[in-house]
């Protein structure tokens, strides 16, 4: 059996916090001079509040500036380009350019291990030889690309899978005895259930060991059947597609411990300010030493807590617990970000909808979203109206949404545009 425990970065990993701090300060203080001569965006936040590199000398500083929210790179694409003025290298130094819903432009330089997730990786237990399927989307997003560039990094064998295609998967996973899986934790569970729909033994006929998942909550329940039925190890870590790796789970799997490349905030989404242990918070990321893409105090919308407290595992760092909701309307649908003003992209394409709402639930391991569509006068929700804004909705949010056609007054004037009622164990 492979031994699947170990330290990526053991110096780093466990040196106390007073040395981690300071090596992180300097590491921000290079980041910030840098960012705010090379970003537009950085330099015109920082001098909109005050703020010049040198007054940041400690991460409680960091608090000085104003947090950039994800669902704001949608709006700064649109109003400064493409990178929204957080490109910090001329365009023609970038590897890649990847496209979230949005649009977002996602840059990827030419750093090595551009989104630090090589540690995720290794920590999470996959060790050189593996023969891993990524089940991530390689079109326009990155999750698939990056993914694929780390666990290659680290001597693993790659099987570039992708999202759906199941019974091509499974095949694939037994012919080449694939014993390794990213992607999100559903799509691993429906891989196992079709498998034994098929009459497979899943212990007895396949070859899985270490699963690393993300893109959407892990339920305790999904945990322990993926454990304890299939003998699969399985760590989760936080990734967006504009960050990279933010943290990930050590053989304890008591939080998710720091990226030691990231500064990492819980703070209050009203205050900008940094909470403390056990206070639930937004949370806040920073790259460090990344020129490429330097957005500083870039807001995920996820809420999560922290602990401080020593793991047993010889970690010094930090660990973010468990993601409790989202600060503001952003949803993840089957690992992607849906924006409220990607519905009402939708909706304005067709003169028939008179209002819009998304309703967003859980049937046994997968995500179901619809969208609830109220007419307007004169108009008839005929089929091929249904299918045609279907399509659209496959257009624009890269994701299924069912089409409902609703009575007037069905959805109220308060309304969200997107309601999340998933309910997460």
């Amino acid at each position: 059996m492979t031994d699947r425990i170990g330290y990526y970065e053991e110096k780093w990993e466990t040196e106390s916090p007073d040395a981690r701090e300071a090596r992180q300060v300097a590491w921000l203080r290079e980041t910030v001079q840098y960012a705010y001569a090379h970003c537009e965006s950085v330099k015109e936040k920082m001098d909109e509040a005050g703020v010049g590199p040198d007054a940041i000398r400690a991460i409680q500083d960091l608090e000085k500036i104003p947090i950039t929210p994800k669902r704001d790179l949608v709006r700064l694409n649109k109003e400064k380009g493409p990178f929204g003025g957080f490109l910090g290298v001329d365009m023609s130094d970038l590897k890649r350019v990847y496209i979230s819903p949005g649009p977002i432009y996602d840059p990827h330089g030419r750093e090595d291990d551009a989104f630090s997730l090589q540690p995720l990786f290794y920590n999470a237990g996959f060790r050189k030889g593996d023969r891993v399927i990524n089940t991530f989307s390689y079109h326009l997003t990155p999750a698939g690309i990056f993914c694929d560039e780390a666990i290659n990094a680290l001597g693993c064998v790659l099987i570039p899978t992708g999202v759906g295609n199941t019974e091509v998967q499974l095949k694939t996973m037994l012919d080449l005895k694939a014993n390794g899986y990213i992607g999100v934790p559903s799509f691993l569970m429906s891989l196992i259930k079709k498998a034994e729909e098929a009459g497979y033994d899943f212990n007895r006929d396949f070859s899985m060991e270490v699963a690393f998942v993300a893109g959407e909550i892990l339920p305790d329940s999904m945990r322990k059947t993926l454990e304890e039925t299939y003998h699969i190890i399985v760590r989760q870590g936080l990734i967006t597609a504009d960050i990279g790796g933010i943290s990930y789970e050590c053989p304890e799997r008591n939080g998710m411990h720091y990226s030691e490349h990231r500064i990492v905030e819980i703070v209050d989404p009203q205050t900008g300010k940094q909470v403390g242990p056990g206070e639930i918070g937004e949370i806040v990321v920073t790259p460090l030493r990344h020129k490429t893409y330097p957005i500083i105090r870039f807001g995920t919308g996820d809420l999560s807590y922290y602990e401080d407290d020593p793991c047993p595992c010889g970690r010094t760092s930090r660990r973010m617990m468990r993601i409790v909701g989202r600060v503001d309307q952003v949803t993840k649908v089957r690992g992607m970000f849906i924006h409220p003003s990607q519905v009402q992209e939708v909706a304005k394409a067709f003169e028939q909808i008179s209002r819009v709402r998304v309703r967003v639930d859980r049937e046994g391991e997968s995500d179901l979203m619809w969208f609830d569509i109220e007419l307007s006068e004169g108009a008839s929700g005929t089929d091929v109206l249904k299918s045609q804004i279907e399509e659209k909705i496959r257009e624009v949010l890269k994701l299924r949404g069912d089409v409902v056609f609703v009575a007037k007054g069905t959805i109220p004037e308060d309304a969200k545009t997107i309601e999340d009622v998933r309910k997460w164990e």
